[in-house]
């Protein structure tokens, strides 16, 4: 029986669009020509990154495991929490049932695996958004401490902080040095570069393209990595994203409208105290919360949004973003025209131009986080090994399919019912 290792690699921010230059270079063509794709992989709604990673891992849609925004709805903070902790996914997901299976696991800056039990050697994503936090003791707090002093002290040099792209530097040497010497069976890495450099740059831009370089450039210290580590000769190898983007040109920030009618209470320099009625932004797209379940009515949140109506796409009811997967809890959800996105802050004007050039302010170029149904917004699938079908070509399908597709590399399944289907045609 073929030894069941697994090794998975999210590149963030990696699109259907992305493929055709990618696949000119050496170490995506080399890994292409052994593995089996799915061209365009429907993401989750809203198509943030803890929501996507979530569901990538349990085979399920954000409404039933849980993690609903990257971040936690606290209105009073400036910078709030993320979904940083593994407590907070409901449903089972891919690393504990391996896990529960005698297997080990590793995972690199995956997201929501904050404090994992089921992880034998963590380096967590996390950062510190307090003043009085340091990167070293919020990382510690919440990985598997002596591997990633270990590791830092071997590789902390390469990374600067969370910046990329020295921060994928430190995040492929770990890899690379994990599997030569810890082994793990199952590894979960988290490439971010991309991301970061779209958002800072655009979807197109040189800068992205040079981002895919950089990517494959670590495709091939990985490989190799794999190739001269005898315990991983039989290892699936998994490639894929987790959504796309799509170029900005103004940020929009609904809750100036819900202060205006006096249903958000502000303090001092404008930050948030209390609320009734309160958009919490997911870039792309953005939740409406109505605290206490107060009367308020679908009428009313358009009679007050009517001044953003040039930019709003769609705006859906309770009933519709729960059954689009996104969070039943919310009032309602509203979509972004191509083109624009949102913040849920009131410091900065309800309207702004992403074109400017201001010191301290973060204004994407690009984002994500919009319906998965808009149009070349799809992400990519691709696997090697020996269960797969080497050269396969599925068109379709979808990012909850993919921790059932691959929990059956490993000779594994879900015990309960989800969503996602195993991608069989790629199976020999």
């Amino acid at each position: 029986m073929p030894s069941k290792k697994l090794v998975i690699v999210s590149l963030d921010a990696f699109g259907t669009e992305d493929l055709a230059y990618a696949l000119t270079l050496p170490n995506f063509k080399k890994y292409r020509q052994e593995a089996a794709l799915v061209e365009a992989v429907e993401s989750v709604y809203p198509s943030l990154t803890y929501m996507c990673h979530t569901s990538i891992v349990t085979g399920q849609y954000p409404k039933d495991h849980g993690i609903i925004n990257n971040t936690l709805l606290q209105p009073n903070r400036i910078s709030p929490d993320w979904h940083w902790y593994t407590k907070y996914i409901k449903t089972p997901n891919l690393f504990d049932i391996a896990s529960e299976n005698g297997l080990s696991v590793s995972t690199i800056l995956w997201p929501a695996t904050g404090k994992s039990k089921s992880i034998d050697y963590n380096i967590a994503e996390i950062f510190a958004n307090r003043k009085w936090h340091s990167q070293v003791a919020v990382s510690l707090l919440v990985s598997s401490a002596k591997y990633l002093i270990e590791k830092n002290h071997k590789f902390g040099h390469l990374r600067s902080g969370i910046k990329q792209p020295e921060l994928d530097d430190f995040v492929m040497a770990v890899a690379v040095d994990t599997i030569e010497n810890e082994k793990p069976d199952v590894m979960a890495i988290h490439l971010v570069d991309l991301d970061s450099t779209r958002h800072g740059f655009g979807v197109k831009s040189p800068e992205a393209k040079a981002a895919i370089e950089r990517i494959d450039a670590h495709l091939g210290q990985l490989f190799h990595a794999i190739e001269t580590t005898p315990a991983y000769k039989e290892a699936h190898i998994v490639l894929l994203g987790d959504h796309y983007q799509i170029d900005t040109q103004v940020v929009i920030r609904p809750n100036h409208l819900f202060k205006k009618a006096r249903l958000i209470q502000t303090k001092a320099q404008n930050e948030i105290q209390d609320y009734k009625v309160y958009a919490k932004a997911t870039d792309g797209s953005c939740y409406i919360y109505v605290k206490d379940h107060d009367a308020f009515t679908m009428v009313q949140l358009k009679e007050i949004l009517a001044p953003l109506k040039p930019y709003i796409e769609t705006i859906y009811n309770r009933e519709e973003a729960a059954a689009l997967g996104a969070d039943p809890e919310c009032f309602a959800l509203i979509e972004a025209s191509e083109g624009y996105y949102f913040e849920s802050d009131i410091e900065r004007p309800i309207i702004e131009y992403t074109n400017k050039q201001i010191p301290g302010v973060k204004l994407l170029k690009a984002s994500h986080g919009y319906s998965p149904k808009k149009g070349k917004y799809t992400t990519m699938f691709m696997a090697k090994g020996p269960k797969i079908r080497a050269g396969e070509t599925l068109a379709s399908g979808r990012l909850v399919d993919e921790g059932p597709t691959m929990l059956a590399m490993l000779d594994l399944a879900f015990k309960t019912p989800v969503e996602g289907k195993v991608l069989g045609q790629i199976f020999r």
